[in-house]
């Protein structure tokens, strides 16, 4: 297992990270060199024009003779980047040039950032169908909810190829992996256990079905009104007819009595009252980045699991373990789409990478462990397969 280099424990300075992002984090590269007048008529004219007949005559050799079957989009509208919220398109970018260097860092994938002068749902659709012949699949990335629910909704029935909010589903996986490797450590059962989900965004929304589909019994999601009913509307009801089957009401305060798991994805703070009134041997995960709900430091004093999204803390809850291995698996195995059972294969796999050394500060690999990716992608693929 690797480790993430020494440096990258200390705090980078405002120059420093102006200085990595003067021009952009990303450049093309080609895959054969060009070097005399023979290599440029095999790779353009006259040559070129054999493999565009080929594909005229037969689509699906585009898959084998052109990048676009490997090529991820990562696409963005900019209206809820990272803690930043809705800046706009143009200041995503930045983001999203990051988001491909960890597709082709940790997954091996070539893919391109495309933000979006638009929040129109039927006008990003219709523009990433019209692009559909340049990739072979779609990343969405750091669009607001609800909007981000019926976007990603409406582009999984219309484009033939794999389609992930990764904001949602990639929290998820990455969360279930880590419930999983915290229940291996605890010798506790996961469908035994009580749930509470502060966040009722993207991402908690996602993490509270993906438990659920996991075996969980009782979730409780919060938003910021309280336990989340059948009145909220929307995906929120839905989940309203599947969670708190214990018909507890009221706020965070009433949640939290008796609870085995806190999941964190709204920033609200956790009080050292509310983490006392769990039960003993509690999971904690503060996952609201740069400031979890609570200091791991204090959480560790009630919960023996304690989790955050930071690096600079044990345990960290971080999508790169997914989402490069996730849509690596779906373009292996030819998917069109991203299935529940593709999610819950890969935080299976996520997990028995580091089975053989868990721990209570150790329910995840690490981020840098060059092991995942590969191992996600092969349980994805085999899922898929399985359909």
């Amino acid at each position: 297992m690797t480790t993430a280099p020494e440096r990258a424990l200390s705090t980078p300075t405002r120059d420093e990270i102006f200085d990595a992002h003067r021009g952009g984090k990303l450049s093309t590269g080609l895959t054969a060199a060009l070097r005399d007048q023979r290599d440029l008529a095999i790779a353009y004219s006259p040559g070129v024009a054999e493999v565009s007949r080929a594909i005229a005559a037969d689509a699906a050799v585009a898959r084998t003779h052109t990048w676009a079957d490997r090529l991820v989009a990562v696409v963005s509208d900019g209206t809820a980047v990272l803690g930043l919220g809705d800046i706009g398109p143009r200041a995503a970018l930045p983001v999203m040039e990051g988001k491909s260097a960890l597709f082709k860092t940790f997954g091996g994938l070539d893919s391109i950032p495309l933000v979006l002068d638009t929040t129109d749902v039927e006008e990003i659709v219709e523009t990433l169908v019209r692009l559909r012949p340049s990739f072979g699949a779609v990343n969405l990335e750091d669009v607001s909810a609800p909007r981000c629910f019926e976007l990603e909704a409406r582009l999984i029935e219309a484009l033939d190829c794999p389609v992930m909010h990764d904001d949602q589903h990639g929290t998820a996986i990455v969360l279930l992996a880590a419930v999983r490797g915290a229940c291996e450590v605890t010798g506790r059962d996961l469908s035994a256990l009580r749930f509470v989900v502060s966040g009722a965004g993207a991402a908690g929304i996602a993490c509270a079905r993906i438990l659920l589909a996991a075996g969980a019994r009782d979730v409780v999601l919060l938003d910021s009104r309280g336990i989340v009913d059948a009145a909220r509307g929307g995906e929120k009801a839905a989940l309203a007819a599947l969670t708190n089957p214990r018909g507890v009401s009221g706020g965070i305060a009433d949640a939290m009595v008796g609870a085995d798991v806190f999941v964190g994805l709204s920033g609200a703070l956790l009080s050292e009252g509310l983490l006392a009134a769990m039960n003993p041997g509690g999971m904690v995960f503060a996952l609201s980045n740069p400031d979890p709900e609570v200091h791991p430091d204090v959480a560790g004093r009630y919960a023996p699991i304690v989790a955050t999204g930071r690096s600079d803390f044990p345990n960290q809850i971080n999508n790169v373990l997914a989402f490069p291995g996730v849509f690596r698996g779906a373009l292996d195995a030819g998917a069109r789409r991203i299935t529940e059972a593709m999610k819950l294969a890969a935080a299976d796999a996520i997990v028995a990478v580091a089975r053989d050394d868990l721990a209570l500060d150790r329910i995840v690999p690490g981020p840098f462990d060059p092991r995942v990716a590969p191992a996600v992608a092969a349980a994805v693929a085999e899922a898929a397969e399985r359909g």
